[in-house]
């Protein structure tokens, strides 16, 4: 029994908001970066100073965006649910409590640290665990294109694991480089958390229908 339109309607309209959150994974880094060089010919050392930067209400509003989707995430059961809930809080943490601009952390720093780790490890937990279930999560069950896309979630989600592992590693035995590691392995994250869930939202290896 073919299911009533308004729920078609409901369905494809998440699949929008989880396509939506994609898109912004995807091209913060790159709408930060273009912005502050437009319009003052600079670059940061991470995505978080960019709250400092001209584009700083663009980086707040991207933080807030995602965490008010996450805050209604619902998934399959309740652990997608609390996942959601956390990164909705983890995400306003970034946004509400900036970075350190200079000096000695602050304890502000600290806890936008800690939110932002904690953050993308979330998002980890997205691509590995949560995405890669089914229903019933019977291997038997599952599509080729499913199978396929559990291989995408997956390497998003590891992607994410070493740039977040990596970028503490880097900053102490490279501290004096100039190369802004932290802002790329950021970005990295970003964009693999990003094709995670535009993959989820039915936008890469999307289920064949009869």
């Amino acid at each position: 029994m073919p299911k009533p339109k308004k729920y078609l309607d409901h369905t494809h309209s998440y699949l929008a908001l989880r396509k939506t959150v994609g898109w912004i994974g995807i091209c913060l880094p790159f709408v930060l970066l273009a912005g502050t060089h437009l319009f003052d010919c600079e670059s940061w050392p991470s995505i978080s100073h960019y709250y400092y930067s001209t584009m700083g209400r663009v980086f707040i509003g991207a933080l807030c965006a995602v965490a008010l989707f996450m805050f209604f995430y619902t998934g399959f059961d309740w652990r997608d649910d609390w996942a959601g809930n956390f990164a909705g809080i983890f995400a306003l943490g970034v946004a509400w409590f900036p970075t350190t601009l200079e000096g000695d952390i602050t304890t502000i720093g600290w806890i936008h640290y800690g939110c932002a780790a904690s953050l993308f490890v979330t998002f980890a937990i997205f691509s590995l665990v949560l995405f890669t279930k089914t229903k019933d999560d019977n291997d038997a069950n599952r599509t080729a294109e499913k199978r396929i896309r559990d291989r995408i979630y997956k390497a998003c989600g590891w992607v994410i694991i070493f740039c977040i592992v990596s970028i503490p590693i880097y900053s102490k035995l490279w501290s004096d480089s100039a190369f802004e590691y932290t802002f790329w392995a950021e970005t990295l994250a970003l964009v693999s958390f990003g094709f995670s869930w535009l993959t989820k939202g039915g936008y890469v290896m999307a289920d064949k229908t009869n």
